[in-house]
């Protein structure tokens, strides 16, 4: 019965963990052009959905082409600023 419990209260960290939390300190606007993703690739979203996106989940996920290739874009808001990731489709 301890050994359940205590795989139960395990599980729930790790599911805990892997969860987006919002920033400790709201993303800006420059911030977010100096990634400079909005000069390298296309992306429907508004600078502003994405600002509100990171803001409210700490992590944003965008539709984007380079170059008439299509990519997803992964930003993540850490406290050491915003981390880039391009993922090819």
């Amino acid at each position: 019965m301890k050994t359940r419990i205590v795989g139960v209260l395990f599980l729930v960290m790790v599911v805990l963990a892997g969860c987006s939390l919002p920033p400790e300190k709201a993303v800006t606007k420059d911030e977010l052009y100096a990634t400079g993703i909005y000069n390298f690739y296309t992306i429907r979203e508004s600078p502003e959905s994405v600002l509100a996106a990171l803001n409210r989940e700490g992590e944003v996920i965008l539709d984007a082409k380079y170059r008439d290739r299509p990519v997803y874009i992964k930003i993540l808001a850490l406290s050491s600023g915003l981390q880039v990731h391009v993922i090819d489709r």
